[in-house]
């Protein structure tokens, strides 16, 4: 029996996870002059997220977080205005290891509307208060923590 690629692509990735060590991360927050916010859907976990992924050797939080916004959701974010930090967590969720850095961006713009890849199987821009079903309950929680003002809680 042949596996389909998506369930390849899980299998992968939940191989990945088992086997690294400690790793940073950023996810982003981006809203557009409507007051909605960017997401993506992957091809290899459910839900709707924040952009965002891992920093390569070498590179700062902030690089990173400019081309995962660029990679997966096609946002070019603003040279001269700054990302602004918005609270560092571990996520415990994800075997113990990971921690994510939250960044907002306050100036982009997406000269080309993303399309799906195989990373990214869908992405768009939603107000808050009609989010996917399928937005994952940590990303509603940092969501929420933005448009509040919140300090972060320590975990994802």
């Amino acid at each position: 029996m042949l596996l389909d690629r998506p369930l390849l692509r899980r299998l992968f990735h939940l191989g990945a996870l088992a086997t690294r060590g400690m790793t940073l991360g950023v996810r982003g927050a981006a809203f557009d002059g409507q007051g909605r916010v960017c997401l993506v859907r992957h091809t290899y976990v459910a839900g709707w997220h924040l952009p965002g992924g891992g920093i390569e050797t070498g590179e700062s939080a902030v690089s990173a977080m400019i081309r995962e916004f660029h990679e997966e959701a096609g946002i070019v974010v603003d040279p001269a205005v700054a990302l602004r930090l918005h609270g560092f967590y571990h996520n415990a969720a994800a075997a113990g290891r990971d921690h994510v850095a939250l960044y907002v961006a306050p100036a982009f713009t997406v000269p080309v509307p993303k399309g799906p890849d195989r990373e990214i199987a869908e992405c768009g821009f939603f107000p808050l208060d009609a989010l996917p079903e399928a937005t994952t309950r940590a990303t509603r929680a940092r969501l929420r923590e933005v448009r509040e003002g919140a300090p972060p809680p320590a975990q994802w």
